[in-house]
């Protein structure tokens, strides 16, 4: 019996006795309203709900006294060994033996889709992170919210979401021309721009330049200019592609910000344009100094924005909303963004845009912030000179430890990780630990098949040892922690719940054998452990797999 299962067990029971007390009450609840939590001290029982307290005012009784009378029915449920009410109305619930191994071959008949839920069904989303400019590589700040905006999107897809991974591509303003004269200069062997970029990258992208353009040399002017920063703007962005495919992150859109100011086909405006007559036509645009303003202090911004200067350029804010009304455009009706720790002033700004686009600022964007990181010993990338490189951390400390300690804790805390721990291969290393017990489960299952034992029988009820009922009841949470990661947008939940896991199945394997001693016969109960082995390694699996962590069979 999974907590679904139980759930609705308890609410077949709760709603005639609500209805008994006060009609209609049970035409008011609905499974959602049955919260199930593991008790901290397993000799409370398996599961514990505190239904009766929260419906106890409504249909205006003692929440113990109707704790009670749930009690004698939910008793009787098949699956289900002893109920007690507990405290001011806490009802505690043990499951017979039987009810909770059943989840064993559960889990080995689904496979990876165990831990996949419905929770986000009907949510279409588009989650927009890294986002870096094309104008060089990937740093450590990039580093971590790749590996949180891809564990966010694996849980939210997990959970039934239909979800699309956005980069938006800062490719056009000041910062374009800045990198383009840099590499130009580099091409020509000249010093570069003093407010231009520098780095061995540069330098490395002018070669690239004059091997694909031989004929460089021959150009002049504007044309040249051009040439050169297109050549090295598309060379640098497939570096990008590049790093990110290699940390295992893959996105599904690659959005232009150059698209936003195109002009439209057959003569109509650029998305830019159509964007500001459209949050005029909302009522939320006025016109001040020459200026075009749009009147977000009315959704809580500190300020109104100017969205077109008086000379007749655009502000970032245009194409900033440009960009939001172009998500809605192609049927994302929830954005979320991820944005670096010194994005904070963009919050207000951003949900003041959704609600001047006539959508709700609370609930159709979300903009999540990530704190700084830092690792200790980590060096400047030779390359960039200033910056620590996604690339560079990837080969010293590799993609699993990386994606694993990255997604591990909030995004909201500032992090630095300690190199010595993640590249030792200990049980003081996290990673380590949890894939540790995965292969442990692999290698079990392989001497398990060596010694002739298959999972030909399945006795759930011999599974009584108190690590074998602990290491169920953790299995059984899955489902529902994967849910509640999705929901919260926290991928360290699933990190953490892992390594709980991974510890309870270490203890279950120094206590019960898969694999007779000696002369010792294989039963039903070594058949019936090898299940939940399995289980167990399909569980670390499809954890490890909605981090974007590896799940070795051998280590």
């Amino acid at each position: 019996m999974d907590p679904e299962q139980l759930s609705a067990a308890l609410l077949a029971v709760v709603a005639p006795l609500a209805e008994a007390r006060r009609p209609g009450a049970a035409a008011e609840l609905s499974v959602a309203d049955v919260v199930l939590d593991r008790p901290k001290n397993r000799d409370h029982g398996d599961w514990a709900s505190n239904i009766a307290l929260k419906l106890a005012k409504s249909l205006g009784t003692n929440p113990r006294e109707f704790a009670a009378e749930i009690v004698g029915p939910l008793s009787a449920v098949p699956g289900i060994a002893a109920v007690e009410v507990a405290g001011p109305g806490f009802i505690n619930i043990r499951l017979d033996a039987a009810a909770a191994g059943a989840l064993a071959k559960t889990i080995v008949e689904a496979g990876a889709a165990f831990g996949t839920n419905t929770t986000q069904r009907g949510n279409s989303i588009n989650l927009e992170f890294v986002s870096a400019n094309p104008t060089g590589p990937l740093h450590i700040g990039h580093t971590r919210w790749a590996a949180l905006g891809d564990a966010i999107a694996r849980l939210l897809l997990a959970s039934g979401a239909t979800l699309v991974r956005e980069f938006y591509i800062n490719d056009a303003g000041a910062q374009m021309d800045r990198f383009g004269r840099s590499v130009l200069a580099a091409v020509e062997g000249v010093p570069g721009p003093e407010d231009g970029y520098a780095g061995e990258y540069i330098q490395s992208l002018a070669a690239r330049v004059r091997i694909e353009h031989p004929e460089v040399d021959d150009l002049t002017g504007d044309e040249k200019l051009h040439t050169v920063r297109e050549l090295a703007y598309r060379f640098q962005l497939g570096e990008i592609q590049a790093s990110l495919e290699q940390f295992n992150v893959h996105f599904d859109e690659w959005f232009s910000e150059r698209v936003l100011h195109a002009p439209g086909e057959d003569g109509r405006p650029s998305l830019v344009d159509e964007a500001v007559e459209r949050l005029r036509a909302q009522g939320h645009v006025f016109d001040q100094d020459d200026a075009v303003w749009v009147r977000t202090t009315d959704f809580g911004d500190d300020k109104d924005r100017v969205i077109r200067r008086s000379n007749g350029e655009y502000t970032y804010f245009a194409a900033d909303a440009a960009y939001y009304l172009n998500k809605g455009d192609r049927g994302y009706r929830h954005k979320i963004y991820l944005l670096g720790a010194d994005h904070h002033g963009y919050v207000h700004r951003l949900k003041a845009l959704a609600g001047a686009a006539g959508d709700d600022p609370e609930k159709d964007i979300e903009v999540l912030i990530g704190q700084l990181v830092s690792i200790n010993g980590a060096r400047l990338s030779k390359r960039a000179g200033n910056i620590i490189e996604l690339d560079d951390l990837r080969a010293w400390l590799g993609t699993d430890a990386l994606r694993y300690s990255l997604a591990r804790y909030p995004a909201d805390s500032p992090l630095t990780l300690d190199p010595e721990i993640l590249q030792k291969r200990t049980n003081d290393n996290p990673v380590f630990y949890v894939q540790y017990a995965h292969a442990r489960t692999h290698n079990v299952a392989r001497n398990a098949a060596a010694s002739g034992i298959e999972r030909t029988a399945f006795a759930p009820e011999s599974l009584t040892h108190e690590t074998e009922s602990a290491l169920l009841g953790a299995l059984q949470e899955f489902p529902r922690l994967v849910a509640f990661a999705a929901e919260v947008r926290e991928p360290h939940r699933v990190a953490r719940y892992l390594e709980e896991l991974a510890g309870l199945y270490h203890r279950w394997y120094d206590n019960c054998r898969v694999i007779p001693l000696g002369d010792e016969q294989p039963t039903d109960l070594h058949r019936t452990r090898l299940w939940l082995n399995d289980a167990t390694g399909q569980v670390l699996r499809n954890g490890l797999g909605l981090l974007g962590v590896s799940a070795p069979e051998r280590m």
